[in-house]
């Protein structure tokens, strides 16, 4: 497929699915076939929503290469056409990122979100020849995961500074517009970047937020952004997209924030401060939403009981 045709797939609210295990730890593939049948009756669907799997927040780092090819054919199956999918690619050198990636595009996938290859060091001209490279090998989509606050601390002789190795700076993304599986942008903003500098890109790929502002970013061209309960409430996620595409943003806001700003002031400072872990939180979610996918692997810890009543407190 081509960048246009892609396009029109990857949009809308992106649901990063969890991976679901058992109380061994094991990959629940059951578990994730119908967690994803469910989301499908409820609604989701190509220019709404994509599935992406074994991304961070869906715990792909976490998942062996024996473990997410299966996943990944597991979601494929069962969205069933209705809606695409997406996997997920961590911090890989452009080697294995464009093996991982042709795995994910014999199994189904439309698209793979593939993070900046950190533990590489890259510098700007690095990350142009990795995601070239990347683009030169696939037929499916690539939506780019830039990652500011990703850092490297320098030897000594540099004088021990942080500098980013997760950023990719707009002037970049400009230059990539010719690396025609190059379909989209997770936009996450440098602290030296103004945010608004997405316009110089925004004509070229779908610019999807990632939770900073979606309403601003939907103004200024942005086709989408990264779900917040899409997959615990699906009809909620789905309002906010057709509010944001009838330019109703007053009223999509206040959705959005009425469920967002209360969740995150109440609970997730304090659950954060006993385990980290991206997922903890949303398992903890699933399960009262009726929809349990297992703990998280270790080191990482499930929600303890007194946790569990907080965050149903507040979901009431």
């Amino acid at each position: 497929m081509n960048r246009e045709e892609l396009q029109g797939l990857i949009q809308g609210a992106i649901c990063t699915l969890p991976a679901p295990f058992d109380q061994e730890y094991e990959v629940d593939y059951g578990r994730m076939d119908e967690l994803c049948q469910w989301l499908v009756n409820e609604g989701v669907r190509t220019g709404n929503c994509v599935l992406k799997m074994a991304a961070a927040g869906g715990e792909g780092p976490q998942l062996t290469d024996a473990e997410w090819p299966p996943l990944l054919r597991t979601v494929v199956r069962a969205a069933d056409g209705k809606v695409p999918v997406m996997c997920g690619i961590s911090h890989k050198d452009t080697y294995r990122s464009i093996q991982d990636a042709k795995r994910a595009q014999d199994l189904g996938a439309i698209g793979v979100q593939i993070s900046p290859p950190i533990f590489n060091q890259p510098n700007q001209e690095d990350m142009l020849r990795h995601f070239e490279a990347i683009s030169d090998a696939i037929d499916i989509g690539v939506m780019i995961y830039n990652t500011p606050w990703m850092t490297h601390t320098m030897a000594k002789r540099y004088g021990g500074a942080h500098v980013s190795r997760g950023n990719i700076y707009p002037d970049t993304f400009v230059k990539m517009a010719d690396f025609e599986q190059i379909v989209a942008v997770k936009w996450a903003v440098p602290d030296d970047v103004d945010w608004e500098e997405m316009t110089k890109f925004v004509h070229i790929f779908n610019v999807i937020d990632n939770n900073t502002d979606l309403i601003r970013c939907h103004k200024l061209g942005g086709r989408g952004y990264i779900n917040s309960f899409i997959d615990l409430y699906p009809s909620h996620d789905l309002k906010i997209w057709d509010l944001l595409e009838n330019n109703q943003y007053d009223e999509a806001r206040q959705l959005y924030e009425s469920t967002k700003t209360p969740i995150a002031a109440a609970v997730s400072a304090k659950i954060s401060a006993r385990s980290g872990g991206m997922t903890r939180m949303r398992k903890g979610m699933l399960a009262i939403m009726g929809h349990p996918v297992g703990p998280p692997r270790p080191p990482t810890l499930p929600l303890d009981t007194e946790e569990m009543g907080e965050v149903r407190k507040v979901i009431k």
